[in-house]
């Protein structure tokens, strides 16, 4: 029996999903457990399993391809020889390698060759039927291949991928134009050249280089559903923002005494996780959500911290900070840091905070507003720590300071409980023996 295994919603946001990599070929028996693809979603990268025995008879979205949710994606069958729509059985393996015919004599008139539109189409001088993956296909078209010149190891002497990189590595010689699985190259624009006199202003006398002075950047799953996610959070939750000053010179000295212990590594974020966990627990106002006809107060303290990459952001979440230490704080957040970059967190890991942190210092940003991540009523903005002159009883001296910015949702928070709420911050942070309360 054919089993068509398609797209798998992998988070509650999850529209579409991207073919990162195939872990099986076509042709390859698999066995239940074993990984198909490597699939991306909107926040991480996820692998998809095989529940039923059998073997690989279609991959029906090449490597890179995006798909909605629901969408086909492979057939499995039972047997090779089990037919599926759109294909006939598998081809046997044969026997002997075709033999190669006979070359046409030099200026004789050669036959129009078709490009293959499907995994089995594509019919050459060099063999009768040129059996291929799409993958296959695809390899020789941006290798420069001659899919008639190479030996096929899949079912039915099908040219799978390790055949492509195996003649690769070879040195098999690059197709003529027109050739099943060949593409032309594409033309090379010239390289660009500096301007000079000042932004957009062309030296005199230099060349241009053609084409538009722009490019295009698709769109990544995850930049589409940050995208669509921010743009309904300032649409519908009425923001506004609370901004404290906080002395840190005191939360520095107390995390370079901690730091010389053996094992701990506390950074500054992990101090102000920890400080507005405390907080959150006598302000729930703002550990909360907007529901429309209720506002939902969290009993938990689950706390979101951003996380940048290339590509996009996301927000692994510490779970019940409320009753964790600041080590195990720490040692939590670089965890799942760690493995939100490298997009292995799984979907209960992003989702389900309660309140969200945002920490650019590390850029050396001194203030910035944030959007609140919905359905969270508050996001706090984290700046960097800057070395400054303050007044202390009368005398100018140095200072470390830094700057907090408190996003809101009106609808559920008002503006006397965010500035209850900074202030308790002020003084946990400004007494930092209070976070091992």
């Amino acid at each position: 029996m054919a089993t068509t295994i398609e797209m798998p919603k992998l988070s509650d946001t999850m529209t579409e999903g991207k073919i990162l990599s195939w872990k099986k070929k076509e042709g390859e028996a698999v066995q239940p457990g074993e990984v198909l693809a490597e699939v991306e979603s909107d926040k991480a990268n996820m692998e998809i399993e095989v529940f039923d025995a059998g073997y690989v008879r279609k991959l029906l979205v090449p490597e890179g391809g995006s798909v909605p949710v629901g969408a086909p994606i492979a057939v499995v069958t039972e047997t090779l020889e089990e037919e599926v729509p759109g294909a006939g059985p598998a081809e046997k393996q044969p026997a002997t390698a075709p033999s190669a015919q006979k070359a046409p004599a030099p200026g004789a008139p050669q036959a129009a060759v078709p490009r293959p539109v499907a995994a089995t189409a594509g019919v050459g001088p060099a063999r009768e039927r040129v059996l291929a993956s799409p993958l296959a296909f695809r390899m020789a078209a941006e290798l420069g291949l001659d899919l008639k010149g190479i030996a096929g190891s899949g079912p039915g002497g099908r040219v799978i991928k390790r055949d492509i990189e195996k003649a690769s590595s070879a040195g098999v010689a690059p197709a003529a134009a027109g050739s099943p699985g060949v593409r032309e190259p594409p033309s090379l624009s010239p390289p660009r050249r500096p301007t000079l006199g000042g932004a957009g202003v062309p030296a005199a006398g230099l060349p241009q280089p053609a084409g538009p002075a722009y490019e295009d950047v698709p769109v990544s799953t995850m930049r589409k559903i940050i995208a669509a996610r921010l743009t309904e959070s300032k649409n519908a939750a009425p923001h506004y923002y609370a901004t404290m000053e906080i002395d840190m010179k005191p939360a520095a000295a107390a995390r370079e005494r901690m730091n010389k212990l053996e094992g701990v590594n506390i950074s500054f974020t992990d101090m102000v996780v920890k400080g507005v966990a405390s907080c959150l627990v006598r302000h729930p106002e703002l550990n909360a959500s907007w529901q429309g006809d209720f506002i939902r107060q969290y009993k938990s303290v689950d706390i979101a911290v951003a996380v940048a990459f290339p590509d996009g952001l996301i927000t692994p979440v510490v779970r019940g900070c409320h009753l964790k230490g600041l080590g195990s704080i720490s040692r939590e957040i670089k965890d799942l840091v760690e493995r939100a970059r490298g997009r292995k967190l799984l979907p209960d890991e992003y989702k389900g905070g309660t309140f969200t942190v945002s920490n650019l210092g590390m850029f050396g940003i001194t203030q910035f507003t944030a959007i609140i991540n919905p359905p969270e009523a508050c996001i706090l903005a984290v700046s960097a720590i800057r070395e400054v002159p303050v007044v202390e009883n009368g005398t100018v001296v140095p200072g470390q300071r830094m700057s907090v910015t408190l996003s809101c949702d009106h609808r559920a928070v008002d503006g006397a409980h965010a500035a209850e709420f900074l202030r308790d911050l002020k003084w946990v942070l400004e007494n930092p023996a209070a976070l091992a309360l």
